[in-house]
């Protein structure tokens, strides 16, 4: 576990580290965040570690550009250790009120009167956590999904304007979607619909209409993909056709009162049932350790999420703004490195670049590259205004060398070189390496033209680009070995 990068980074307790914890902690470590863990539970370091690593692969997928320095996490000995100069609060704790009061009790006696006191509780109401605290107003529900570490959701209710207020943009900063619940209800929103979903499919299978495989099926092939971009009510929205959803209500609103489902009653979970549930699960996906499942799962929802930024919708948007927050470490001066070149990439590889061979398939290569062409000119001037008065840069050749594999989850950086600027004629040199061991991984020489985009024709770029570029390469001429 790392060390803090310097005095000035956030620190936030988390108190009990399962999985939901665990994923918290993940979570704000990833962003920079420096992060103390109280969980008694002896083997909660193995787990936290478990789920970092599950993190570290998949949360810098979702992004462009590198996430903040990590965070320290320190396992703390005890309750109060932990809650020795922190700015938030989490609570993690199990399900039982009375535990939760008692954790709270000790959190308050330590920490300042105005510091949030947040409770990932799926169930309980912020009134309920709050009964006989000596500062109620700073008693508020955070309640997340798993894996905390990739889902944005946060569901928000209780506190004070000052609690939510400073609730909402402290869970913004790593990358969240605080939703401010109205008023505050049993097991909030979320979890109500969860739960009636999940009341429904114990009947289908407590009767003998489903297996566990073929509800989870009707769900990952059918409606659930539709949710996980559209939600309920614009789903059915669209489902009303152009009538809109007073047609869809209108429509299928009597089917309501259909003896369809048994929401109101529920399935005595008898052993017999429990053992029906548990066997079909195991022949469903037994064969896969929680892990394997764990990995799986964290695959398939960073390609989901970065098809959803692609398309600047639902989770993939929020991504997106996330990521224009943080720090740009690329290019950011225009210092050359003693070797020679610019630093003009610094990414993870996602998911979705590889192909049926295992590593990243060769058209993300030119994507690198054409990424890091972009941070040059970006550097020269050459950024969106630019481009806005009719002008850009057209790549007319590229000379791509692959000198080994390149995986999901792996962190490169291109280093580039300017070999010359003349005019409207600009050849640059990149070198993509490995970070963990600076293994060479590619190397790419690039042409690029400059272009009028009124004409379509090459023409010189502004007189400042030019002297820009120029000096670039004089400058990198005299380095190079």
């Amino acid at each position: 576990m790392k060390q803090p990068a310097n005095c000035d980074t956030r620190r936030v307790a988390i108190v009990g580290g399962g999985v939901i914890g665990g994923g918290w902690a993940a979570r704000f470590a990833l962003n920079g965040w420096d992060v103390n863990v109280f969980d008694p539970a002896p083997d909660a370091a193995r787990l936290i570690d478990e789920v970092l690593g599950n993190a570290r692969r998949a949360l810098p997928m979702l992004y462009e550009q590198t996430l903040p320095p990590e965070g320290r996490i320190h396992l703390c000995d005890t309750l109060e250790s932990a809650l020795q100069g922190v700015d938030w609060v989490q609570e993690s704790v199990p399900e039982r009120l009375d535990l939760k009061h008692s954790v709270r009790d000790t959190i308050e006696a330590l920490v300042p009167a105005d510091l949030p006191i947040a409770s990932s509780t799926s169930g309980f109401r912020p009134s309920e956590l709050s009964e006989g605290a000596a500062h109620p107003e700073r008693i508020t529900v955070a309640h997340p999904f798993n894996p905390v570490y990739l889902l944005p959701l946060v569901e928000i209710v209780g506190g004070d304007t000052a609690t939510q207020a400073r609730s909402n943009t402290l869970l913004q900063g790593i990358g969240m979607y605080p939703l401010q619940l109205r008023r505050e209800n049993d097991a909030h929103i979320a979890d109500r619909l969860l739960e009636a979903v999940w009341r429904e499919a114990l009947w289908l299978v407590r009767d003998g209409y489903a297996s566990t495989r073929e509800i989870d099926d009707a769900i990952r092939y059918g409606f659930g993909l539709r949710w996980a971009q559209m939600g309920l009510f614009e789903t059915y929205r669209i489902a009303g056709g152009e009538g809109g959803m007073a047609h869809f209500v209108q429509q299928f609103g009597p089917c309501l009162e259909w003896p369809w489902t048994r929401l109101t009653d529920v399935p005595e979970l008898t052993e017999e049932l429990v053992q029906l549930i548990a066997s079909q699960s195991d022949a469903q996906s037994g064969q896969y350790s929680i892990r394997e499942l764990e990995r799986l799962r964290d695959d398939n929802l960073v390609a989901m999420m970065r098809a959803l930024k692609g398309q600047g919708a639902a989770a993939g948007l929020l991504i997106s703004e996330h990521e224009q927050s943080l720090p740009n470490t690329v290019a950011s001066s225009k210092k050359i490195t003693a070797d020679g070149f610019l630093l003009t990439v610094h990414r993870t590889i996602p998911v979705d670049w590889t192909d049926y061979n295992g590593h990243m398939n060769e058209s993300r290569y030119g994507q690198v590259f054409s990424d890091a062409a972009d941070a040059v000119l970006a550097l020269a001037g050459c950024g969106q205004p630019y481009v806005d008065k009719g002008l850009s840069w057209f790549t007319a050749e590229n000379n791509i060398k692959y000198l080994n594999e390149t995986h999901a989850a792996e962190t490169i950086i291109v280093r580039t070189r300017v070999l010359f600027a003349e005019g409207k004629k600009l050849k640059l040199q990149h070198d993509m390496r490995r970070l963990a061991d600076d293994s060479a991984l590619s190397l790419c020489e690039q042409f690029l033209l400059h272009v009028s985009l009124d004409s379509r024709r090459s023409c010189d770029p502004d007189a400042s680009i030019s002297q820009f570029l120029a000096s670039l390469a004089a400058a990198h001429k005299e380095q190079t070995p």
